[in-house]
């Protein structure tokens, strides 16, 4: 029998990559993003929707549970970035961060959650960032929705452990995505030698740490946030 993964996220870059990898591995999944668009695949089923808009989260989740039955696993890779220095960061662009990257993270988890107490299992993964240890200049407000992310992660895995279900986060350093590119190279060049790297990581890096989370083996590690460089 298929597993069946929800991945937020998943119109490009990383999230689009492991939908992909998840289907080759014979995987159902469950995409979202703004965007109307996925990767194409018989057992891929794209959601259109803004991951803080928690009626349209609460619909989605249902929907597939209700197909498929089950969820096996859910990834929160949608999230957004800004860098803005600390005494010039307005109000409205702390407020859209942690909305889109923890509240809508908060509501994925909660919900998919519910799903998998019934089930007596699931695997959690969320994405985090390197910024966090690092107290990253510039990234105050992101670095601060992050954390709160890694916070939930780490509660969360206690709460949810008695019902087989793990929670972990893996926290990449600079990878080469679209959101990435926006970043001046020399502010990328920088935090890759803080953490030890010579070059920008890949989403393949990535999606291999994620999948160490969600196989049937890692029962028993939870609560933890990996990071993926020297921090």
């Amino acid at each position: 029998m298929s597993k069946v993964g929800i991945v937020t996220g998943t119109s490009r870059g990383l999230g689009w990559a492991l939908s992909e990898h998840l289907l080759e591995k014979g995987w159902i999944v469950a995409g979202c993003s703004r965007l109307a668009k996925g990767p194409i695949h018989k057992r891929y089923r794209h959601f259109q929707l803004d991951i803080a808009d928690e009626p349209k989260v609460i619909a989605m989740i249902r929907q597939v549970a209700t197909i498929q039955g089950r969820i096996d696993a859910l990834v929160n890779n949608a999230g957004i970035a800004s860098m803005n220095s600390l005494l010039l960061t307005p109000t409205a662009v702390a407020e859209n961060l942690m909305r889109v990257n923890y509240l809508g993270a908060f509501v994925f988890l909660r919900e998919c959650a519910k799903i998998m107490v019934r089930q007596r299992m699931g695997r959690i993964v969320n994405l985090s960032t390197v910024a966090v240890p690092l107290s990253l200049q510039g990234e105050a407000a992101y670095v601060a929705s992050k954390a709160a992310l890694e916070a939930l992660t780490r509660v969360a895995s206690v709460e949810l452990k008695p019902y087989g279900i793990t929670v972990n986060a893996i926290g990449p350093g600079p990878v080469d995505t679209a959101l990435t590119r926006t970043v001046p190279r020399n502010k990328i060049d920088a935090l890759n030698r803080r953490i030890g790297r010579t070059e920008m990581g890949s989403t393949t890096e990535v999606v291999e740490s994620i999948m160490r989370f969600l196989n049937d083996q890692s029962g028993g590690h939870t609560g933890q946030v990996v990071y993926l460089g020297a921090v």
